[in-house]
């Protein structure tokens, strides 16, 4: 038996139920001679005759009638198959996102509404806890982070950078205090005692250690927890902030220093085992859009009015 073609089948399934090789074409949206051409292919891959040829049109013979069950179920599996891969396409289930709460609030979260309308089958959940999820305890499937994992069943690509710079209010004093010289540094014309501080438990932050570093070992005038706590220092005019360059031109505060030297990768990080993962790809996709939509801003290089 010649190699059977099993795209043959919609043909023999057409003129069965047409019973003229006019209407089968029609339906099947092709020349009558291709129609003509799979149903002699078909027989004689098969070495049975499947019509019976009459001027009025095409009656199935007994050989015919007896593989129709069989064609037709070959239909209804191909359908299925279709069905299934347009419902796989359409990303489904439950996708856990850990994030810095500044990027989640600002840049991932508003963004959601487009990526859930596009795939309704999907659900978020943004993780911004100040702890870092662990993907190798599942507790997220995708993160995006600003240091980059050295160990791991991980796949990991940079997908933008977040610049920062020294942020005070706009009614922040550029001279020192008249009882402040003896506190100065050299070359920095705002006395030690004038910055924002972290505490303790914050002090492995980048921004913590670049204060610390200008401090010199004299206190700060204020300690914060937080960022939020970092931003309303500095607004109300208690020192200079490290900030990332997007949250000081939110919030008004103008650049005492535009470049810090502390400006991070942002990481996109999942699980190896989950890469492939129709949901989890098509929210890392999204974010690494939204990274890069808003890539000037992360920077600071969209400039802010005086």
């Amino acid at each position: 038996m010649d190699r059977l073609n099993l795209d043959d089948a919609p043909a023999f399934l057409a003129i069965a139920r047409t019973g003229t090789l006019t209407a089968a074409a029609k339906l099947l949206g092709v020349g009558i001679a291709t129609i003509s051409r799979r149903i002699e292919r078909l027989e004689h891959a098969l070495s049975v005759p499947l019509f019976v040829r009459h001027q009025s049109g095409y009656k199935l013979t007994d050989e015919g009638q007896a593989l129709l069950p069989r064609a037709e179920a070959l239909e209804e599996a191909a359908q299925s198959f279709r069905a299934d891969a347009a419902f796989e396409a359409e990303a489904t289930g439950h996708v856990r996102l850990a994030t810095a709460e500044n990027l989640a609030n600002q840049f991932i979260i508003p963004s959601l509404p487009e990526l859930l309308e596009a795939n309704p089958g999907l659900s978020i959940e943004v993780l911004t806890d100040i702890a870092t999820s662990n993907l190798h305890r599942r507790d997220a499937d995708l993160a995006v982070r600003m240091v980059r994992p050295e160990r791991g069943n991980l796949t990991v690509r940079q997908i933008g950078i977040l610049g920062y710079g020294l942020y005070g209010s706009r009614s922040f004093p550029q001279a020192p205090k008249a009882n402040a010289e003896a506190t100065q540094m050299p070359g920095n014309p705002i006395s030690r005692d004038r910055y924002v501080g972290w505490s303790e438990r914050q002090q492995m932050l980048p921004a913590a250690q670049w204060i610390e570093r200008q401090l010199k070992g004299d206190a700060p005038a204020i300690v914060t927890t937080s960022l939020l706590g970092q931003v309303s220092a500095a607004k109300a005019g208690l020192g200079l902030s490290v900030l990332p360059h997007f949250i000081a031109a939110d919030a008004g505060l103008k650049a005492v220093k535009k470049d810090v030297g502390l400006d991070q990768p942002i990481w996109l990080v999942v699980h190896s085992d989950l890469a492939a993962s129709r949901r989890v790809k098509v929210v890392a996709d999204h974010v690494v859009a939204v990274i890069n939509r808003h890539s000037d801003q992360l920077q600071g290089l969209i400039k802010t009015a005086p």
